[in-house]
C-alpha cells in the first residue's frame, strides 16, 4: 500500500510537472533553442582568433565580424519586438570593432533575448508586428525567425571555423 501510495504522489507530480511544460509550448521551445544557440555561437565567436575576424568565405559574404555584429543587431532587434519592449541602447558597432567588443555585444544581446523572451507566453502568437523593413508578420513569425537565422548563423560561423582549420563547438567531444 505504502508502494501503491509513493508511486501515486510521483506520477502525480509527474503529471504537474509536464502541464507546466506544455503550458506555452511554441514560447518555451524558442527560448531553450536560444540558449542552444547562444551556447554554440557565443563559443564559435571566442574560439575564431582575432587575426581572422575579417575573414570571408568569398567576397561576396560577410565577414566573421560582420556576422558577430548580424547576430547581435538581430537579436537585439527581434526579441525586443517579441517581448514587445525597446531595444536596448547600445554603442552601434563596426566591422572594424574588435574581438573582445563584439564577443561581449554579442552575449549582452543574448542576455537581453533570455531576459525578455522569459516574460513572452504563447497568449498573443496571432498579434500583428512589424518585423523590419516594413514587413508584417505575427508574434509566432518573428519567434520562428528567431531560431531559424540563429541556426543559418551558427551554420555559417561553423563553416568558418572549419574552413580555418578550427572545429566548431558542437561538432568538440564534450
Amino acid at each position: 500500500m505504502k508502494n501503491m501510495f509513493a508511486l501515486l504522489v510521483f506520477l502525480s507530480c509527474c503529471v504537474a510537472i509536464f502541464a507546466q511544460e506544455t503550458k506555452n509550448p511554441v514560447s518555451s521551445a524558442v527560448r531553450e533553442i536560444l540558449a542552444r544557440q547562444q551556447k554554440n555561437l557565443v563559443a564559435a565567436a571566442e574560439e575564431m582568433p582575432a587575426d581572422k575576424y575579417d575573414y570571408k568565405a568569398t567576397p561576396q559574404q560577410m565577414s566573421f565580424a560582420h556576422l558577430t555584429m548580424h547576430v547581435t543587431e538581430t537579436n537585439n532587434l527581434l526579441c525586443a519586438k517579441v517581448a514587445d519592449v525597446a531595444e536596448p541602447k547600445v554603442a552601434e558597432l563596426k566591422e572594424t570593432d574588435g574581438k573582445d567588443k563584439l564577443v561581449a555585444a554579442m552575449k549582452s544581446s543574448f542576455d537581453f533575448c533570455t531576459t525578455t523572451l522569459a516574460k513572452v507566453d504563447d497568449s498573443k502568437l496571432g498579434d500583428e508586428l512589424e518585423l523590419f523593413g516594413g514587413h508584417k508578420g505575427t508574434r509566432a513569425m518573428a519567434m520562428f525567425i528567431i531560431t531559424n537565422a540563429l541556426a543559418d548563423h551558427y551554420s555559417v560561423a561553423a563553416t568558418y571555423l572549419r574552413l580555418n582549420g578550427m572545429l566548431p563547438p558542437s561538432a568538440q567531444k564534450k
